[in-house]
């Protein structure tokens, strides 16, 4: 039984798929229960982040934007936009607060409608300092958003709380707990309040890539981070997953793969085996640890590659089958060349409904006409993959 939740990929997934050709399906779309539903309609919806963006002049303060899903996929019924000036959001827009830098729907309370949990890294907190950064919770509803409140801030100037942010069961007490990644921290919020720090090492200064699956195939969501540093203070890469230790009522590291830098993770079950697997986004070695070809054969390393590691039934091993895909990859569209990040960016959707996950992938860097270099289009078949790591394409 794998238990990540995707819905927000999914979405994803719908919406870059607009102008490729799939496979006909027996019947259109219906309603299904989800994960990412903000306004109560049925259908799975996308917050889309823009942190960058400029709120009532305040430069950088940041907004989500959440796009409505409906019969005809994403986009049909429109947008709306989320920022702290919003009524029911705490809080006011400030210039370089980053409100979006991490945006995440999910569930939280279980009953049908999903919370919209984001992440301001840049609030300057009130006793806490400049960029304590903190994460809002803004419950969904029927027609729009409902009351939001702070699930936690930063403890200090630069904590920088909310650069990313997951949200599963990762205690096994059936509610959601949530994770926040700070500047060089990782901390989990249990559903009961409990507070507990993940990890704390050297990232860079950023907060790492985050992503849950049941990876240990024991019925509980794990949780997988990425991060990397060059020279600061030392060079070094690595991906984790951690699964939660109920003896010691915190997080234990399961499983490691080092000397592998990534620009995103994404879980699934990519052979369709029941089990989640992570696949490791835009993959490159970074450290020099004497690790062989930690993101596979180095002839995929042009154009970034992704690294597939398989999960394994109860009591096998995690990662103990590997897979490589480049866009030199047979059956993967495109051609690698230098500068094209392939997998920078991934979600993860049954597109195809076969009953198995399918990988999206994107390639910001690729060169879509000539004279364009970089232009990273998604839906022409170039900018963004459509993978089925079992058999491509999809």
């Amino acid at each position: 039984m794998h238990i990540r939740t995707y819905a927000i990929a999914a979405t994803v997934a719908a919406a870059v798929t607009a102008g490729l050709t799939l496979a006909p399906t027996a019947a259109a779309a219906q309603p299904s229960p989800t994960t990412s539903d903000f306004n109560g309609d049925g259908y799975a919806d996308l917050a889309v982040g823009v942190p960058d963006g400029a709120v009532g002049g305040k430069a950088k303060a940041g907004y989500v934007n959440v796009v409505w899903g409906g019969p005809k996929g994403l986009g049909s019924r429109g947008s709306i936009r989320v920022s702290q000036s919003t009524a029911e959001v705490p809080g006011s827009p400030e210039a370089g607060d980053r409100f979006g830098a991490s945006a995440v729907l999910e569930d939280l309370n279980g009953d049908g409608i999903a919370e919209l949990l984001a992440g301001a890294p840049g609030e300057d907190v009130t006793d806490r300092g400049v960029d304590a950064g903190m994460v809002t919770v803004v419950g969904g509803a029927k027609g729009g958003p409902s009351h939001g409140s702070t699930v936690l801030t930063g403890p200090a100037a630069p904590a920088a709380y909310g650069g990313s942010v997951a949200a599963a069961d990762l205690t096994g007490d059936g509610s959601r707990d949530i994770v926040i990644g700070g500047r060089d921290k990782v901390v989990l919020r249990t559903a009961d309040g409990i507070l507990t720090t993940v990890l704390t090492a050297p990232m860079g200064g950023r907060a790492p890539i985050l992503t849950t699956g049941d990876f240990t195939s024991d019925g509980t969501a794990d949780l997988a981070l990425a991060y990397w540093t060059v020279d600061a203070p030392f060079t070094q890469s690595h991906v984790r997953l951690w699964a939660w230790d109920a003896a010691e009522q915190g997080m234990a590291n399961t499983w490691n793969t080092d000397n592998a830098g990534v620009s995103a993770l994404a879980a699934g079950d990519f052979d369709g085996d029941g089990n989640d697997d992570l696949a490791l986004g835009e993959c490159r070695e970074i450290a020099d640890e004497n690790i062989d070809d930690p993101c596979g054969p180095e002839e995929f390393a042009k154009g970034g590659g992704i690294q597939v590691h398989y999960g394994s039934g109860p009591g096998g091993s995690f990662g103990h089958r590997a897979q490589t895909l480049g866009q030199d990859t047979v059956g993967v569209p495109g051609v690698a060349e230098t500068g094209d990040r392939f997998g920078a960016s991934l979600a993860v959707a049954d597109v195809n409904r076969d009953g198995r996950d399918d990988l999206v992938a994107g390639a910001p860097g690729e060169a879509i006409i000539r004279d364009l270099d970089r232009a990273g289009a998604p839906g022409d078949g170039k900018g963004v993959d459509l993978l089925d790591p079992s058999g491509f394409p999809v």
